[in-house]
């Protein structure tokens, strides 16, 4: 089972260098791909399509782009680019987003998600695999007046949703490759999400998909204080309704109920009930929140689950 980490180094002098050096040692931990996120800062394709040609030895993905705010043109365009400097180790997240974001940052409506992302997905994956679009829906229009084609990336770019609810991992199903679901732990992922997506995948004969697990976790002997520390960042998520309601489905009450949190046996077997749950692939996150030893020591530990 591939593993790998979500790097963030939104707090240092030069986010970019930073990212460069975190990923090299990512790679020396042995782990096996290295993610982005996407809010208003660092454009997340071009960091990975940078962090995959310095660092060859990693898959590099963005976890995720948010679909309202952009155009699968201009989001293909970036995919594609990513895809070539990599030589093909790009994967592309995409996301319903929140309300919060969408109406109050982009001033647009949040309103028919899923059918967005059908839409959005459709035209996508004729740009990625084809270089051209001719699609025309209710809410998106993508035509190809010029080509769209990137010469280097024609084996296609992945394409994953960070999909939760019954309608996002129908649609993710039937049109994605597979999805990024992040906070649900393992029992969710058991009981709710891999039975839902795989069977979309399967009534639209597409292959069984891939199920890219992101945790929340890291290796401490000093529990209670990250745990409090990992209960203020997570707080935002339990605001969210699709967040609080696989928290919930996880037999959580709070955000930090399903992060992993404690020392390498502990962070061992909960690795495993990812993978029993129907889990892929599992990605840490916020493993910087207990500081630089911490943060080597979990990439060390979970380096080693990789082989």
């Amino acid at each position: 089972m591939t593993v790998g980490v979500a790097l963030n180094a939104t707090e240092s002098d030069n986010q970019i260098d930073a990212t460069v050096r975190l990923a090299g040692e990512a790679a020396a931990a042995g782990l096996r791909s290295a993610w982005f996120g996407q809010t208003l800062g660092a454009d997340s394709p071009q960091l990975a399509a940078i962090v995959g040609r310095e660092v060859p030895a990693l898959q590099v993905g963005t976890s995720a782009i948010p679909v309202f705010g952009r155009h699968p043109l201009t989001v293909a365009s970036q995919a594609l680019t990513a895809q070539a400097a990599t030589h093909g180790r790009y994967h592309l997240g995409l996301a319903l987003g929140t309300r919060l974001l969408t109406e109050g940052g982009f001033g647009i409506p949040f309103e028919r998600p899923a059918a967005r992302l059908r839409e959005f997905l459709t035209a996508l994956r004729q740009l990625t695999e084809t270089g051209t679009a001719d699609f025309d829906g209710e809410l998106l229009t993508a035509h190809t007046p010029v080509p769209a084609r990137v010469p280097g990336a024609d084996t296609g770019v992945p394409l994953l949703v960070a999909a939760m609810g019954p309608q996002a991992l129908r649609v993710s199903g039937e049109l994605a490759d597979g999805i990024l679901p992040y906070l649900a732990g393992p029992r969710a992922l058991a009981e709710h999400i891999v039975p839902a997506v795989t069977k979309a995948a399967e009534a639209a004969g597409r292959p069984a998909p891939r199920i890219v697990a992101l945790v929340h976790g890291v290796v401490t002997d000093d529990v209670d204080a990250v745990r409090e520390r990992a209960t203020d960042a997570l707080a935002f998520y339990e605001q969210i309704p699709s967040y609080a309601r696989v928290v919930e489905l996880s037999g959580g009450t709070r955000a930090v109920d399903v992060a992993v949190i404690g020392d390498e046996r502990t962070v061992s077997a909960e690795v495993r009930r990812y993978r029993d749950a129907g889990a892929t692939e599992v990605v840490f996150s916020g493993t910087e929140i207990a500081g630089d030893a911490d943060r080597r020591r979990t990439w060390d530990l979970l380096g080693a689950l990789a082989d």
